[in-house]
């Protein structure tokens, strides 16, 4: 007899409080057709950034599922976004990947858009036809201290609001929107986008496959089982807890918000970010923790100022006093992620005078590769017939447990 399969509905209703997925939200076709409904058509997500496009007439097409978006910088350097979708019959106006435009022209018929949207030119469409109706369609964004996020809902949901409010004043002295990207390399992770996310959520694992991030990540950060501490080791995590509040009380009195903010759970718009002490020398995430450009983003002086992190579920970063590592997250099929990961610099920094491109990237690009094997390792677990949901540590895999949970009410919030 041929198994009876379930609806998205039932395998959700299968989750259990504390344990990972079932198994056919990480494989199934149309789990992933409905994730990319409702979590990348419905809600807010990175795409990008603004120095992406850092002269007016730069552009940027992005494919999110069977969305291609335009991101640019218009004559009056005002960022936009628009619908790679022409007006006329529906071709692509611009390959993916970056351009640089005086206008943005369909190659198909030749129908000439303004940058800021509006058709300037439809040749051979009669003396009556109003171009005024057949501009570019734009999309919902917000800039959130220079990361672009965007909604191809008509109705986003409005609690960006609490992110913007939360993160505009962390990230003013790293001046994102004035940075340069400094290298971008994409890696496809061979597993579900949700494993992707899960895997960053949690650093259970980092001791065990991440030495380079080692050097400068703290592994008491991520939680641990107070039980099985020696008592050594019971007094190194109670004083490097004692330690994390002096900081935060000294980075915050000198004007830098540190503290944690969770905005994972009973929300839309899930985000997390705190300032983290940065191990070794302090300063950066390079192989010995040490700052990789002497041109110091933005407006900041000090290179002791830890790692300030921002996760949603589609992305995540760190933003440090030399520089900052962005990624975003972009499903490609159900076994098939994109990891897009980009290292930002001062906008006037020189590479090989003020900053080593090695050691700026070598720490994230061995991170992502071999996040990538384990991710691979995940898929291939969960679409095993003898997968059993497992469940979350308490205390390195709460996170987990969050994003799963929210994971299940969005989705039922939806329809699903």
């Amino acid at each position: 007899m041929a198994p009876v399969c379930k609806t998205i509905s039932e395998l959700l209703d299968e989750r259990r409080p504390g344990h990972s997925l079932p198994s056919g939200l990480y494989t199934r076709r149309d789990v992933f057709d409905a994730d990319m409904d409702v979590f990348f058509g419905r809600h807010w997500i990175n795409i990008g950034l603004e120095c992406d496009v850092p002269e007016a007439g730069d552009a940027l097409a992005i494919e999110v599922g069977l969305s291609s978006l335009i991101l640019l910088r218009d004559d009056d350097d005002r960022i936009r976004v628009f619908h790679n979708v022409c007006r006329h019959r529906g071709a692509r106006i611009l390959d993916p990947g970056p351009t640089m435009v005086a206008k943005l022209v369909c190659p198909y018929h030749q129908w000439t858009y303004e940058l800021s949207g509006e058709l300037l030119h439809a040749p051979h469409m009669g003396v009556d036809f109003d171009k005024s109706c057949s501009g570019l369609k734009p999309i919902n964004f917000v800039s959130v201290g220079g990361l672009i996020y965007v909604c191809l809902s008509d109705t986003p949901p409005a609690d960006i609001s609490d992110l913007v409010e939360t993160m505009e004043a962390r990230l003013a002295p790293y001046d994102i929107r004035n940075a340069k990207v400094a290298r971008q390399v994409d890696v496809i992770e061979e597993g579900n986008w949700k494993l992707t996310i899960e895997n960053n959520r949690e650093c259970y694992h980092c001791s065990a496959n991440h030495p380079e991030l080692c050097v400068s990540f703290i592994d008491l950060d991520f939680g641990y089982d107070p039980a099985e501490l020696a008592e050594e080791d019971r007094e190194m995590a109670v004083a490097h807890q004692t330690l994390y509040r002096e900081k935060t009380a000294e980075w915050e009195g000198a004007g830098y918000q540190s503290a944690a903010v969770e905005h994972v759970r009973d929300c839309d718009t899930n985000f997390r970010t705190q300032r983290l002490i940065i191990a070794g020398a302090g300063e950066s995430q390079t192989p010995d923790a040490t700052a990789a450009s002497d041109r110091l983003l933005g407006s900041m002086t000090r290179k002791d100022l830890g790692d300030t992190h921002l996760w949603g579920h589609n992305c995540w970063n760190h933003f440090m006093g030399d520089h900052a590592v962005t990624a975003i997250v972009i499903p490609l099929g159900p076994d098939r992620t994109l990891v897009r990961t980009k290292w930002l610099v001062h906008k006037d920094a020189v590479e090989g005078v003020d900053y080593d491109l090695e050691k700026l990237t070598s720490v994230w690009i061995a991170t992502t590769d071999q996040d990538a094997d384990l991710v691979a390792r995940s898929q291939a677990g969960v679409s095993d017939p003898a997968y059993v949901p497992g469940p979350y540590s308490k205390f390195t895999e709460q996170q987990l447990d969050y994003f799963a949970t929210w994971y299940v009410r969005q989705m039922k919030a939806h329809g699903y």
